[in-house]
């Protein structure tokens, strides 16, 4: 390689020859040269032709909204948590083996609702159809098999179908079986028989996170049935969340249509107040016994939202949950959701975190239960304690914004405070059990007594010197 010199007054200082153009020039030869295979040609292309302006760029990304679980989340958790148990509801688990004898009974759906609504099989289809790209869109990553001009009808076919049956299966649940009028008194799946030993499960599916229907599906279907009563998207949203959520004590209103069940279980779940924190700090929170030991009183909060936890002069409000045998996968789902759709937020995750602080053993379980803020449906407080320490939280991050941080500092500041320790220690151990308190005040009564008594005994002989 050559030299250049470079010359500074009298002096001269030579330095290696960089010959920009000859590296330029190596790198495009190694790649391919010019031709079409060229990494930097392709790469050229793609800078020209993309359009980066964050509105579009918005709008591309907010097109999906059902996703395929990654396995690095799936080693984290119950794998099985992620996957539906008896029915398939779109393409992700279409096909599935275990899942394949429910494709019957979701033809019948098909036919006796299209019976049930007067209206011809291809109103349903055209009404699907038009809107069958934006339907594709939702499916991140769907394969190509449903894809391209040739698929678009096999696909359209399956969103009839699947949709069908869900409209189907959550009108059984609204009429609590009663569905005799259009289905068979024996019938397996759309009877009592269906509701009281299949219907757990349907609901189930409802809300894994792969096995999702848009919500635009479903209104396009019932507005068919029904024009009047689904045309407007509130009337969609609360159909599906009162399947979802017939536990609930304050069931909100959905104004807006709703990605899929799973978004409308989360919207219900984490409505209120979404303000910020501003500080950066990340707090602990101490347990529930160690919380109780410093004076702090645990309250059930107004609402079932997630975010409705607030500390305030000295009492802890948390919202009533329900722990059982389902809530583990649909914690998983939600936080998934959480993690893979861009813009739904941190609160279950957050919430998520929030308990397994305040939830280090049994005790703790067994303390929110008498406070009526847990009640447990599993076999035992251990069962409990362990799904939130050892299950729910791998993994999860709590977002530096979410005022859950804020909560965790005002609570164990107060737990710093010796004189709350000290006051609580004094409530707890003589005020709360009335035969201690008895005690406890013929003690001071006696100690007083004796004191008097010394006094006036002592009193005279100083008198008389």
């Amino acid at each position: 390689m050559g030299e250049a010199t470079l010359s500074l007054g009298l002096n001269k200082v030579e330095y290696p020859r960089v010959e920009a153009a000859d590296a330029a020039l190596a790198f495009t030869l190694s790649t391919g040269g010019g031709g079409g295979g060229s990494w930097v040609v392709e790469m050229e292309k793609t800078i020209g032709d993309m359009n980066v302006d964050p509105a579009v760029e918005m709008a591309r990304w907010k097109r999906h909204s059902v996703y395929r679980v990654p396995e690095r989340i799936k080693n984290l958790h119950n794998s099985k948590a992620y996957q539906p148990e008896l029915v398939s509801l779109g393409p992700f688990h279409h096909g599935d083996p275990e899942l394949l004898p429910m494709e019957e009974h979701k033809r019948r759906a098909v036919v006796h609702l299209v019976k049930r609504s007067g209206k011809p099989l291809r109103e349903f289809v055209a009404a699907v159809a038009e809107v069958a790209t934006q339907l594709l869109d939702a499916y991140k990553d769907l394969g190509d098999e449903w894809r391209g001009a040739d698929n678009r009808e096999r696909f359209v076919e399956l969103m009839v179908t699947d949709g069908c049956f869900l409209v189907e299966a959550m009108r059984m649940d609204a009429l609590r079986g009663k569905v005799h009028e259009d289905y068979a008194p024996n019938d397996p799946v759309f009877s009592k028989y269906g509701y009281l030993y299949l219907w757990n499960y349907i609901q189930s599916d409802m809300v894994v996170v792969e096995n999702q229907l848009p919500l635009l599906l479903l209104q396009r279907l019932l507005v068919v049935m029904d024009h009047d009563r689904y045309q407007n998207a509130s009337g969609v949203s609360r159909l599906v969340l009162d399947s979802l959520c017939p536990w609930r004590r304050h069931l909100v209103g959905i104004n807006h249509l709703g990605l899929h069940p799973l978004d409308i279980l989360y919207t219900s779940l984490t409505h209120g107040d979404h303000q910020e924190r501003t500080g950066s700090t990340a707090y602990v929170m101490p347990s529930a016994m160690e919380i109780y030991e410093a004076g702090i009183h645990f309250k059930v909060s107004d609402t079932d939202s997630l975010l409705d936890v607030h500390f305030e002069h000295g009492v802890l409000s948390m919202p009533a949950i329900r722990v059982d045998d389902r809530t583990e996968k649909k914690f998983l789902n939600l936080m998934a959701f959480e993690r893979l759709h861009p813009g739904a937020g941190n609160d279950v995750t957050a919430y998520v975190i929030f308990m397994d602080n305040i939830i280090s053993s049994a005790k703790d379980v067994a303390l929110l239960r008498s406070k009526n803020i847990i009640e447990c449906g599993l076999g035992s407080d251990e069962e409990v304690a362990k799904l939130l320490n050892n299950t729910l939280n791998k993994g999860g991050v709590m977002s530096p914004s979410s005022r859950l941080h804020d909560v965790q500092r005002r609570v164990k500041a107060h737990c710093r405070m010796r004189w709350n320790r000290w006051r609580a220690n004094f409530f707890q151990r003589y005020l709360r059990n009335p035969w201690v308190f008895i005690s406890l005040v013929a003690a001071v009564v006696l100690l007083v007594a004796t004191l008097l008594q010394t006094v006036y005994t002592v009193l005279p002989f100083y008198s008389n010197t």
